[in-house]
Parts: structure tokens; sequence; C-alpha cells
């Protein structure tokens, strides 16, 4: 079965599922019927895990706009293209930072492209890793957390069961949604998020388009904490 005729399956019974849990998605889904989760992904360049993280990494604290405009800069120094590890630590980090990175995310950049460079770490082992590891092997690296691993999860790896509580867009999403009266922590993002297992990804992208205009960049971008 390839994978596009396996999604076409798994597609619909993820929906079912969800609106079975939870009222509040079921109705997201009914609005939606001809909702693509992954069409925002076709507004970001190709990215591998190393593309994802450095997208997060530059993502953090900063609104959707100054995020892609950081991310145009940075390509437009490699060609059109996000670097590689090897191509990230050939170019001065001065330029880095005239780009529009900070000197601590350009160092966080560094150390990570360094060991994947020198086979500290392996691309193509962390992809194959279970969540709760590969986020205790980048976490290890500071200036990556969470949020950041999570969303690199979303969108270099498709895993179908990411919450991301620390990310302030997906808690205005659900505070609208759920129609709280106070924005929720990410204590009880998660414990929302609960019932949304094992689809918290799917459930994830329908808050979002709940929430944001179609042409707005991915929300993983907006905000988020390390």
């Amino acid at each position: 079965m390839s994978e596009d005729s396996s999604r076409a399956v798994w597609l619909p019974q993820a929906r079912s599922y969800l609106r079975h849990a939870d009222p509040v998605l079921a109705r997201l889904i009914d609005d939606r019927p001809d909702f693509d989760p992954r069409a925002w992904m076709a507004q970001l360049p190709p990215m591998d895990l190393y593309g994802a993280l450095l997208f997060q990494v530059t993502g953090q604290q900063l609104s959707v706009p100054a995020t892609r405009r950081t991310l145009a800069r940075i390509q437009a120094l490699f060609g059109g293209h996000l670097p590689a590890p090897a191509e990230l630590l050939a170019v001065d980090p001065g330029q880095l930072r005239q780009a529009g990175l900070s000197w601590r995310k350009i160092g966080t950049l560094r150390d990570l492209a360094e060991r994947m460079a020198d086979g500290r770490l392996d691309q193509d082992v962390l992809s194959t890793l279970p969540d709760g590891e590969l986020m205790a092997e980048l976490t290890a690296i500071p200036g990556i957390g969470p949020w950041t691993v999570q969303g690199a999860m979303l969108i270099a790896l498709q895993r179908e069961d990411v919450a991301l509580p620390g990310d302030l867009a997906l808690r205005k999403a659900i505070q609208a949604a759920y129609q709280l009266d106070h924005l929720p922590t990410q204590e009880e993002v998660l414990a929302i998020a609960e019932k949304w297992r094992p689809y918290r990804s799917l459930a994830t992208s329908y808050l979002f388009s709940a929430a944001f205009e179609p042409a707005e960049a991915p929300p993983v971008a907006r905000h988020g904490s390390a």
C-alpha cells in the first residue's frame, strides 16, 4: 500500500476517533470537511530533521512574520535552501547574526550542527527513535527545549501523536475553542489533549485551523518557548 493510500485510510479513522472522543473537536471537524492537516507544510521549504530544528530555533519567541523574514534571509545565505549542518558550520557566524539570528540561537544551531557533523548525533538514527528518546537526545543541547523538538517531530518526521503545550498559539486556540475564561497552562493543555491520543497531531492541526487564516504561516513557529 502506498503512503497516499495508507493515509487515505488513516485520516478518516483518525477523524472519527477524535469526533467521538471530544465534542469540541467534533464541531471543528464537521465545520471543515475538506481540511487537509498537511496543507500548511506546502508553505515551508523542504526540511530534514536538522532543517526543521533550525526552523524551530529560529522561531523561538518570534512572531510568524518575523520568523519568515529571518528564515528567508538564512536561505538567501545558502543559495535559496536551508543549510545542512556542515554548510552552517562553514559560514561566518556574523553572517547568521546579520540574517537576524541572536547569538544564543547561533550558538545552539552550531552546537547541534557540530554534533551531527562529527557523528555524535545521526539524523537517520534520530528519526527512528521513539518520541521520548528523541526528546531526551535533543533537549540535552542547550537552547533546544520540548517545544522546539515537538515542532520538528511534526514537520520533519510527521509524527502522529505530538502535542505542543508550550505553544502560545495553541493555548489561545484551546481557550477560544473550549470557551475557557483563562489562558490554559501547559499542564491544562496536556490534560485536555490526553483524550486525543493517539492522534494529538491531527487534533492540534484542527485547533490551529480554527484560529488562523489559511494563508498564515504554520503556527508552530509562533511564540514558542525553547
